[in-house]
């Protein structure tokens, strides 16, 4: 499916594509690069308790530690944009959640982003490493991992499979849709200064239950729904204050969740073809 993701993209003369773990890249490939998107990072709130925890600390703080480094000795970056997540935040005692507020992960995942952006502070304060972090809230949209729960609600929709709900449904999202997150990572390459960290979200908060009623909307199925308990580590709701967002960056959601569910379901239904073809 990754393979997929990227099948457009080798045509360009522009693109060269490299598989390789970050920790095991050599620092002179970034040398010259004047822009670093980094979004590397071992994903996934309920895999990282126990054993697994080893691996998030590899590849989301020694990993971001190293790339650094690497930015430390870059002749010409002018900007390091680093993804972080909202789940930084915790349960956040305020609805919109902003920038400045004290930081409460309830997962070890969450314990590991924010680690990795008290590294970004360190290095841009102390060796003056351009960075700015972007705090993402519920990503979505064409071409998502299969595991997010979008992608599984519209597979179940669409193959009339089960759909496996954690919790009661009534936990809210700030759903935010892919090509706001490509525009705000834009717009974060260009700015100048010290380093800042910017919520990044779509603007509207809906249930999970809410969701669940929009793609049996858009599918024109419904969805057999296997509610099961909530995760060790799920937070009950997120929302983003984007002030800050908006006035220093430009940033402005553009897709509303309709929009955004109708794009996915569409590239579900393209991939499902593709294969049984």
């Amino acid at each position: 499916m990754k393979r997929r993701n990227l099948s457009l993209l080798p045509a360009s003369v522009r693109f060269r594509f490299i598989h390789r773990d970050l920790l095991d890249t050599e620092k002179s490939l970034l040398q010259d690069a004047e822009v670093i998107f980094h979004l590397a990072a071992r994903p996934g709130v309920r895999t990282s308790w126990g054993a697994e925890f080893e691996t998030y600390v590899r590849d989301n703080i020694l990993s971001t530690q190293y790339l650094l480094e690497c930015a430390g000795g870059a002749r010409a970056l002018k900007r390091l944009v680093i993804a972080s997540s909202s789940s930084i935040y915790g349960n956040s005692p305020a609805e919109f959640a902003a920038e400045d507020q004290p930081k409460n992960p309830v997962s070890p995942y969450g314990v590991t982003k924010l680690a990795a952006e008290h590294l970004c502070s360190a290095y841009a304060t102390q060796n003056d490493v351009p960075v700015v972090v972007l705090r993402l809230f519920t990503v979505y949209g064409p071409r998502q991992r299969p595991d997010m729960a979008f992608q599984c609600l519209i597979h179940a929709a669409l193959t009339r499979s089960k759909f496996v709900l954690y919790g009661d449904g009534e936990q809210r999202r700030d759903f935010t849709y892919v090509q706001d997150v490509v525009s705000a990572f834009l717009l974060a390459a260009k700015i100048s200064g010290p380093f800042q960290a910017f919520n990044i979200a779509g603007g509207g908060i809906v249930s999970m239950n809410e969701a669940i009623s929009l793609v049996e909307e858009l599918t024109g199925d419904s969805i057999d729904v296997d509610r099961v308990r909530p995760q060790t580590g799920d937070v009950r709701n997120t929302g983003a204050d984007l002030s800050k967002s908006r006035d220093v960056l430009g940033y402005v959601p553009r897709v509303s969740l309709c929009e955004g569910l109708k794009a996915q379901v569409d590239d579900v239904e393209r991939m499902l073809s593709q294969l049984s073809t």
